[in-house]
């Protein structure tokens, strides 16, 4: 993997290179391991964190001028592109609804679900996850084990700048429907966000549930549940009212975890 790492570097910083047999076969490796889950643009860290892969999305950057558009014909449908779609759904053992997509460099794990969606390359989506109606997973964004993206939901994608860190949504996360996670915000193991809330890395997330709000940017905390809202803001011609996000509890131990992601709705009155 380092002598991987290597070509891709050095392809990066020289262009030319690309002309070479050597170099298109080592980011042809990069994008067959991403597919298959052997490569992650983004992977835990083991301290609680995570750590962004930057020469694994260069090898996906230089993925695109070595490849020619081509005609791609599924049934009656046609696609005019650069990349493939992802295959052997069956033998990885995905559900996949028509007309769901994924393209060629995303790995979908076993025990997965894609109702009519998209998911990008460079796409991590783990097992157990569904991934529901019109729900777009862009590309390199980290999706955990158990996760339900509602109807609607749009997850950002980032393959540049290099060392920005892409969307993670946790194990266990439940995302409501019409929600938009971009901008590499990371959403903790088993938050629940209920429907609508948009969530960017200048969003403010406010824990309102003591007696003194804390802010947050960026992360929504394990076993959050978070709606949208609004805080006052002073602009030369006026205040006005600027969405935020409010976290107004947590999940419960006691819920069981396959129920819980709507009991946690529920529980605070909240719509999917």
């Amino acid at each position: 993997m380092e002598d991987l790492k290597k070509l891709i570097e050095e392809a990066w910083d020289n262009r030319e290179l690309l002309q070479e047999q050597r170099v298109v076969d080592a980011i042809g490796e990069v994008m067959a391991a991403l597919d298959s889950g052997k490569l992650r643009c983004a992977e835990p860290d083991g301290n609680g964190g995570w750590k962004v892969n930057d020469w694994v999305k260069k090898g996906v950057i230089l993925n695109f001028p070595i490849q020619k558009m081509s005609t791609i014909e599924v049934g009656p449908f046609e696609f005019h592109d650069k990349m493939p779609l992802k295959k052997g759904y069956a033998e990885a053992g995905v559900r996949v609804v028509p007309h769901a997509i994924a393209r060629y460099g995303a790995y979908i794990a076993p025990d997965t679900i894609l109702m009519p969606s998209y998911v990008n390359l460079g796409a991590f989506v783990d097992s157990g996850t569904m991934v529901d109606t019109w729900a777009t997973v862009g590309s390199c964004a980290q999706i955990g084990k158990d996760v339900h993206l509602s109807g609607g939901v749009g997850i950002g994608g980032v393959l540049e700048p290099l060392q920005a860190s892409p969307v993670i949504i946790e194990d266990g996360a439940f995302i409501g429907s019409r929600c938009i996670v971009v901008e590499g915000v990371r959403v903790g193991t088993e938050a629940v966000l209920g429907a609508g809330v948009v969530l960017t890395s200048s969003t403010t997330i406010i824990d309102v549930t003591g007696d003194v709000p804390v802010e947050h940017k960026g992360y929504v905390p394990s076993r959050s549940v978070v709606i949208p809202g609004s805080k006052p803001k002073d602009f030369p011609s006026g205040t006005y009212h600027v969405p935020c996000a409010l976290i107004i509890g947590k999940r419960k131990e006691s819920t069981d975890r396959k129920t819980s992601l709507n009991q946690a709705l529920r529980e605070h009155d909240v719509a999917v």
